[in-house]
């Protein structure tokens, strides 16, 4: 069996899990995120692209609903015991095996915690779902709750990240060596994803985002690559993953010269860094921590250069992203807490002048403030 954690830990987290459940009053969950599953088991799988729920009773019951080539695949990563099994065929509604589950588990009548806000629950099954177990029992969105327990990492957990981020930097050590005129794309992408699995890691929630020239100016990944020319820049953003623990890097690297608004922007976005650090600490709100990057963006003259975000939690995420709950934006009322881990992107593209100047890098939340993850400075490294 491949358990990433001792029994002990995802006992202790599923007794969390009941506990929020009885403050809620719910007296189930009804499971869809992957992150969720393998949080309180350890079930390692893509298999939540079709329909997928793992049932937790107040009582503490488990029991995966999911397809045959997942059994095996619970049996092996996870402390999963009783997996049923529902056959495909083009008259099937899982949905209605899921509630004969509940009812074999006494659920009629009783109010049950969904998991709406899931990748695994596609629209379509997510209506499947509320018909087939409508009058039977009471559903809630509980999204958020297992969400709530896992923002805050356990020690164990730490370990898992503090590899990711170590990762991360042996990525970039990769990609200095090779960025200069005439760098192709996709081998930068090659020995960048190559660095984290040669160091035991795992493909990240999202592509490795990559981008030269005027895509430089882009945070998404698109498909098509190219080399670089004898003056260009190149803006990247990836991620250390060890056992799914992400730890996310940015950095945007001039080639041949550096432009004024290069350098301008880059010494805004030190400045903005710092201002971000200094509000990420135990007890801050996380909108505090946007506005000091917005308000040190502003007031240097480049608002319309900036995001209306900058950063997110990171943690065990399943494609088809790494971004976790909660993010960094204004008004967000969410509490920084000890052990808690995120992504602080320093974000700026001038669409008038063609520049782009970004960089970022992974934090865990400590008594005093907080912790870079990473080994690298922010200078601006040209190449």
């Amino acid at each position: 069996m491949s358990l990433h954690f001792e029994r002990t830990e995802f006992g202790q987290r599923i007794k969390s899990l009941r506990e929020l459940m009885a403050e809620n009053e719910l007296d189930g969950m009804l499971l869809f995120r992957q992150e969720s599953m393998f949080y309180l088991s350890g079930y390692d799988t893509f298999g939540y692209v079709f329909f997928q729920c793992l049932y937790l009773g107040l009582d503490g019951k488990l029991i995966l609903l999911t397809r045959a080539p997942d059994l095996r695949q619970a049996e092996n990563t996870s402390i999963l015991e009783d997996i049923r099994i529902w056959v495909d065929g083009p008259e099937i509604n899982p949905a209605r095996q899921l509630k004969d589950i509940l009812r074999e588990c006494a659920c009629e009548g009783l109010q049950l915690g969904v998991e709406y806000d899931s990748y695994g629950l596609t629209a379509k099954n997510g209506k499947l779902l509320d018909s087939a177990l409508a009058g039977f029992c009471k559903l809630k969105d509980a999204s958020n709750l297992v969400n709530r327990l896992r923002v805050i990492k356990s020690p164990e957990e730490l370990v898992y990240v503090r590899k990711a981020a170590e990762l991360a930097d042996d990525a970039l050590d990769e990609a200095h060596k090779l960025v200069k005129a005439d760098c192709d794309e996709g081998e930068l992408l090659a020995v960048m994803q190559g660095a984290v699995f040669r160091g035991g890691g795992d493909y990240p929630g999202n592509e490795f985002i990559i981008g030269s020239g005027k895509n430089a100016l882009l945070c998404r990944y698109y498909s098509g690559r190219r080399k670089l020319d004898p003056e260009d820049q190149l803006t990247l953003e990836w991620a250390g993953v060890y056992r799914h623990y992400h730890a996310a890097m940015m950095r945007t690297i001039p080639v041949g010269r550096v432009t004024d608004q290069h350098s301008k922007m880059h010494a805004v976005c030190l400045e903005a860094m710092a201002a971000c650090e200094s509000a990420l600490s135990p007890g801050n709100p996380m909108g505090e921590v946007f506005d000091a990057y917005a308000r040190t963006c502003d007031n240097f003259g480049m608002r319309k250069h900036r995001l209306n975000a900058t950063g997110y939690s990171m943690g065990t995420t399943f494609s088809p992203n790494w971004m976790d709950w909660p993010m960094f934006y204004h008004g967000n009322q969410v509490l920084a807490e000890k052990n808690m881990v995120f992504f602080l992107h320093m974000i700026l593209m001038d669409s008038d002048t063609g520049n782009a100047m970004c960089f970022g890098q992974s934090y865990v939340v400590n008594d005093a403030g907080c912790e870079c993850l990473s080994r690298h400075p922010l200078d601006l490294v040209v190449r």
